[in-house]
């Protein structure tokens, strides 16, 4: 599928290098390098997804995010030094939809992207609406309501609830919703997949702390509640 994509790395020679791969899988890419070209460019070009560049000037990467992310549902891939656990579920928290730590394979990248593009439904054709409770999930247009009022989600959150949507009142795993959502092989935990379903509780849930629609069966997984 061709995406358009926005580099936003203030290496010139790593975002080139990025530029380079994303091109020979067919994506429309621009770069750019510093915060503020990066929030001016996604809100004039509206690309498909942002390779996002932690440290960067005149705007750090992850203020960047949380700009954005607050504006719109644009899949992010952070990528930046900063490795450990709790770098990592930071990014998660404040919207990012996944993240890749330096010096960066292009191979895992461009499979990242792929992976990315298909959970926000880029290029794909319209499917079914799912529709359980007042939750609806309409995958072809990447759009969720619930009770009728359009919720924003991240392309994570999004695969996670569709998920759960496509068998209402089955227990999913951490583990079976890593294989089925991520989409490619990589290091994730079980508490990477809990940070994203507090975020998706914070936007679908009346409550988030005694959840209705996405309940925790402890010691099994997650379930979408059937009714």
């Amino acid at each position: 599928m061709t995406a358009r994509i926005l580099v936003a790395d203030d290496d010139p020679k790593h975002a080139q290098l990025i530029r380079l791969y994303l091109e020979r899988e067919g994506h429309q890419v621009l770069t750019v390098g510093d915060g503020r070209a990066a929030l001016d460019q996604a809100r004039a070009r509206r690309p498909d997804l942002i390779v996002l560049d932690v440290m960067m000037p005149l705007v750090d990467g992850l203020d960047v995010c949380r700009i954005l992310r607050a504006e719109s549902n644009v899949a992010i891939l952070l990528v930046t030094a900063r490795s450990s656990e709790n770098d990592m579920l930071l990014g998660l928290d404040i919207g990012a939809d996944d993240y890749l730590a330096k010096p960066v394979s292009p191979r895992e990248l461009t499979a990242r992207v792929r992976a990315l593009l298909r959970r926000a439904g880029a290029g794909d054709a319209a499917t079914s609406v799912l529709r359980v409770g007042p939750i609806e999930v309409d995958a072809g247009r990447f759009e969720v309501r619930v009770e009728g009022q359009p919720v924003s989600l991240t392309a994570k959150e999004f695969g996670i609830l569709e998920l759960l949507a496509r068998e209402p009142g089955r227990v999913f795993t951490r583990g079976e919703i890593i294989d089925k959502t991520f989409g490619f092989e990589q290091e994730v935990s079980g508490r990477t997949v809990d940070a994203h379903v507090v975020n998706l509780r914070r936007k679908i849930e009346k409550n988030p702390a005694e959840p209705r629609y996405v309940q925790t069966v402890y010691g099994r997984g997650y379930r979408l509640a059937d009714r």
